[in-house]
C-alpha cells in the first residue's frame, strides 16, 4: 500500500481537490472581465447605428470612438502607475476595478435612457414612430455616456488583466491566467452579441418603450439595462472571491521624486525609452500601427454596413419602413460578429503551431493579405446590393433586397474572424521576441504598441467619417481605403519585418503577454 502522500495516497487526492477548489476559484475571480465584455459587445454591434437613430451624421459618427484611444495614450499608463502602488486594504487591482465598473454602469444607463432623459430636457414631444429629425438633447446625454463607456472599458480589461496577473503568478502561472481571462472575454462576447441578434426586449418588455423611444431604442435600452445588471453580480462575485494582498508603505518603494509627480513618472520612463529604440523595433511598431489601420473601419461600421448597405435601410426612416430594415441589418451584422467571435477563438488555438512552422511575419502577411481580400469583397457585395436595388422591389424585412446577398455577407463576417485572431496576438508577440532579443524592455514595448494603436484608432476616427461624407457612398470608402492599407501592409512586413526564431517561443511569448504586459 502506497504510503499517505504518495501518488494515490488520501494526502494527494486532498491535493488535488485543493488545486481544483484554488483554480474554479480563479475562474470565478476573473467573472467581471466576462461582464465588461458584454457590454463592449454591446458597444460594438450597436452604437455606430443608434448614433445616426438619434440624428448623427454618417460621417461623424467615426468621431465618437476617440474615447479608447485616449484611454490608451493617456488614461491606462496612469492608472496602471497608481494601481501598482496602491495601499488601500482591499487591495492593489480592486478598488479601481469597483471605480472602473461603476462609471460603466452609469454610462450604460446614460446610453440607455438618453431618449427619454432628452425628452425631458427639451426634445421634441412628437411621437418617435412618426418623427425622423434630430434630437439634440438626447444626442448631448448620449455622447457624454458613449464617450465615457468607450474610455472606461479599456482601462476596466487592463485593471482586470493586472488582477489575474498578479494572482496567478505564484501559483498557477500566467498561461493559466491568460487562459481563464480569454474564456471570460469570450464568454462576454458571445453572450452580448447573441443579445443583439436575437434579443427582441420590446417585446419581452413592452414597458421599455414609451412615446420617445420606440423598438430599436427600446431593444438597446433592454440590452444595456441586463448589461448593467452583469456587471453589479460580476462585480460582486470577483471582489468577494479576489485574494488580493495589500500592499503596505514599504513595498511601494520608489523616490520621491515618484511620490510627487505620481502618474507623470510612467510617461517620462515610456517616452525616455522610446528615444532609444532600435529600427528594428520601430519597424515593428510601424507595421503595427499601419495593420490597426487597416482593421478600424470594419470594427467601427461592421453593423452599419450591414443594415445600410446589404439590408438597405436608413437609420433615420420612419419605423415600420426603412428604419426597420435599417435595425434588421445591425441584428443580422450582429449574428456576423458572432460568427467573428467562433472563427477567432477557433484560429488562436492554431496561430502557435503555424508560427513555428511558416514564420510569424508570414503568418502576419497572409493575415493582411486575407483582411485586403474580405474588405474588397465587402465593398464589392456592397456595391452590387446597393446598386441592384429598388425601394420599390423589397419591402418585407425577411429579404435582404433583390439580390438577397445577406448569406454572403454573414461568410465574409464569419471569414474575417481568421485574420482577427493574428491581429489580437502576432504584432504583440514578435515585438515581443524583438525586444527579448535586445536585451528586455517588454514593458515600454507594451506601452509603445498600445501608443501606437490608440493614434491609427485616433486617425480613422477623425478621417473615416469626411471621407465618407465627401464620396457620399456610404462605408464603401472606408472599407476600401482599409483594404489598401492591408494589401500595402502586408508587402512591407515581408519586406520589412526583421526576422524572428522562426516562431520557436512563440507560445511562451502569447501566453504570457497578460504577465509582461501589466
Amino acid at each position: 500500500m502506497a504510503p499517505p502522500g504518495e501518488s494515490g495516497g488520501p494526502s494527494n487526492g486532498g491535493a488535488r481537490r485543493k488545486n481544483l477548489t484554488a483554480a474554479l476559484r480563479l475562474f470565478l475571480v476573473c467573472m467581471v472581465s466576462g461582464g465588461i465584455q458584454y457590454i463592449s459587445a454591446l458597444e460594438m454591434s450597436l452604437l455606430s447605428p443608434y448614433s445616426q437613430n438619434l440624428g448623427i451624421p454618417h460621417k461623424y459618427v467615426s468621431m465618437l470612438w476617440i474615447g479608447g484611444p485616449i484611454a490608451g495614450f493617456l488614461v491606462n499608463p496612469i492608472v496602471g502607475y497608481y494601481s501598482d502602488r496602491c495601499t488601500i486594504r482591499i487591495g492593489r487591482r480592486r478598488p479601481f476595478i469597483i471605480l472602473e465598473c461603476l462609471i460603466i454602469c452609469i454610462s450604460g444607463m446614460l446610453i440607455g435612457f438618453s431618449a427619454d432623459i432628452g425628452r425631458y430636457l427639451g426634445d421634441t414631444k412628437e411621437n418617435c414612430s412618426t418623427y425622423t429629425g434630430p434630437r439634440w438633447a438626447a444626442t448631448a446625454v448620449y455622447v457624454v455616456g458613449f464617450l465615457l463607456l468607450d474610455c472606461v472599458i479599456h482601462t476596466a480589461q487592463a485593471s482586470v488583466r493586472a488582477m489575474m496577473s498578479d494572482l496567478s503568478a505564484a501559483n498557477h502561472g500566467p498561461s493559466i491566467g491568460q487562459a481563464i481571462f480569454s474564456v471570460w472575454m469570450a464568454i462576454g462576447s458571445i453572450l452580448g452579441y447573441a443579445a443583439v441578434a436575437y434579443g427582441t426586449w420590446h417585446r419581452w418588455f413592452p414597458s421599455l418603450k414609451t412615446s420617445a423611444c420606440c423598438d430599436a431604442c427600446a431593444d438597446l435600452k433592454g440590452a444595456f439595462l441586463t448589461a448593467v445588471v452583469l456587471i453589479v453580480i460580476s462585480t460582486v462575485v470577483t471582489m468577494l472571491l479576489a485574494d488580493e494582498q495589500s500592499l503596505d508603505n514599504e513595498g511601494v518603494g520608489g523616490a520621491a521624486f515618484a511620490q510627487t509627480c505620481g502618474g507623470l513618472n510612467a510617461f517620462i520612463d515610456l517616452f525616455a525609452s522610446l528615444k532609444n529604440m532600435s529600427p528594428a523595433m520601430f519597424r515593428v511598431l510601424a507595421l503595427t500601427a499601419f495593420t490597426w489601420l487597416s482593421w478600424f473601419p470594419f470594427l467601427q461600421y461592421n453593423t452599419d454596413w450591414m443594415g445600410r448597405e446589404i439590408y438597405h435601410g436608413n437609420p433615420n426612416g420612419v419605423a415600420d419602413m426603412a428604419d426597420d430594415k435599417y435595425n434588421a441589418g445591425v441584428r443580422e451584422g450582429a449574428i456576423g460578429l458572432l460568427l467573428c467571435s467562433a472563427s477567432l477563438g477557433a484560429t488562436s488555438f492554431l496561430i502557435p503551431k503555424l508560427c513555428r512552422k511558416l514564420t510569424s511575419k508570414v503568418i502576419w502577411s497572409i493575415s493582411l493579405f486575407s483582411v485586403f481580400l474580405i474588405m474588397a469583397g465587402m465593398v464589392a457585395v456592397g456595391v452590387v446590393s446597393t446598386k441592384g436595388y429598388s425601394p420599390s422591389l423589397s419591402t418585407s424585412l425577411t429579404v435582404a433586397g433583390p439580390d438577397n446577398l445577406n448569406a454572403l455577407a454573414l461568410t465574409m463576417f464569419a471569414l474575417i474572424g481568421i485574420p482577427q485572431a493574428v491581429l489580437y496576438s502576432v504584432p504583440w508577440a514578435v515585438a515581443a521576441e524583438v525586444a527579448a532579443g535586445e536585451g528586455g524592455g517588454q514593458g515600454v514595448t507594451v506601452g509603445a504598441i498600445t501608443i501606437v494603436i490608440s493614434l491609427s484608432q485616433l486617425l480613422v476616427g477623425l478621417t473615416a467619417g469626411p471621407i465618407d461624407g465627401a464620396f457620399n457612398k456610404g462605408n464603401a470608402p472606408a472599407f476600401g481605403i482599409g483594404g489598401a492599407v492591408a494589401f500595402i501592409c502586408a508587402i512591407l512586413v515581408v519586406l520589412a519585418l526583421p526576422d524572428t526564431k522562426d516562431g520557436r517561443g512563440l507560445k511562451r511569448l502569447l501566453l504570457s503577454r497578460e504577465d509582461w504586459s501589466n
